[in-house]
């Protein structure tokens, strides 16, 4: 389990009575959640619990129906105004504020999403260029620097068809910090790998844990939890069922659904 400090004034995530509906469909259910900054709370639960879709509303990439999420104190997708007498009105945000929002939030999906027509250092700076107005020179130093660090400094003109699936997700974590987030949420980041390929993500995920990086990870892989979470979090049926630190959560779970989870996948 991680040992960083969780001293902090403002949470990194604010997450207070969210739900979220898809048609008739109740996928979250008044969800409240508290990251700390330079903490790492890892998701899990079974499938259809409503995880993937937590981090998608901390993203934007799905609206929410009802809740508050912050980041960094800062309302996501919407602005509030003050009336004189006290009340609060919510204005939603414009593409373009929303979208200044999103790129503070890297996410790395179960699916790798790379562009199969660019090398991976094309990829990686991609983003960069057209989204912050980067120059070429700048973004490629950048690039280098990152695949480096996901340790694929000699992978840097290869296709994402000539890569393993290991080494695409490492391409897609670099994509994703080559905007400097001050945030990353990962949706299952292993499991589309083949299990020879899961421990050279993990490793790079614990070497963004220990370098301070505040990260939200939907996964199922308990050792990660253990040795890396600071917060567990078991979701199942669009609720909270269970938080706490990781270790005490998988050694001593205080609920049936959560032991009875537990007991199928470990």
């Amino acid at each position: 389990m991680s040992t960083r400090p969780s001293e902090a004034v403002t949470p990194k995530v604010e997450i207070t009575g969210l739900h979220k509906f898809f048609g008739e469909l109740h996928v979250l259910k008044g969800i409240d959640l508290t990251v700390r900054p330079g903490s790492v709370t890892v998701l899990i639960g079974p499938s259809g619990s409503g995880k993937s879709t937590l981090l998608r509303c901390v993203n934007e990439l799905e609206p929410i129906d009802a809740g508050r999420v912050r980041v960094d104190g800062e309302l996501i997708g919407m602005r509030e105004e003050v009336k004189a007498d006290g009340s609060i009105v919510l204005h939603a945000l414009t593409d373009r504020q929303r979208a200044a929002q999103r790129a503070r939030i890297g996410m790395v999906f179960q699916r790798f999403n790379l562009f199969p027509h660019m090398t991976a250092l094309e990829n990686v700076t991609e983003a960069p260029v057209q989204v912050k107005g980067m120059g070429r020179a700048e973004a490629r130093r950048l690039g280098l620097e990152l695949l480096e660090r996901v340790g694929l400094a000699d992978r840097v003109g290869h296709y994402p068809s000539q890569l393993s699936g290991g080494q695409q997700q490492r391409v897609a974590i670099a994509r994703a910090l080559a905007m400097d987030p001050e945030l990353m949420l990962f949706d299952e980041p292993t499991s589309a790998l083949d299990p020879e390929l899961v421990g050279e993500v993990l490793q790079v995920m614990k070497d963004l844990a220990a370098d301070g990086m505040t990260m939200v990870v939907v996964t199922h892989e308990m050792g990660f939890a253990r040795e890396v979470g600071d917060q567990l979090v078991f979701m199942d049926g669009g609720v909270i069922c269970e938080s706490g630190d990781p270790v005490t959560v998988l050694d001593d779970p205080q609920q049936e659904r959560t032991r009875a989870f537990l007991a199928s996948v470990l």
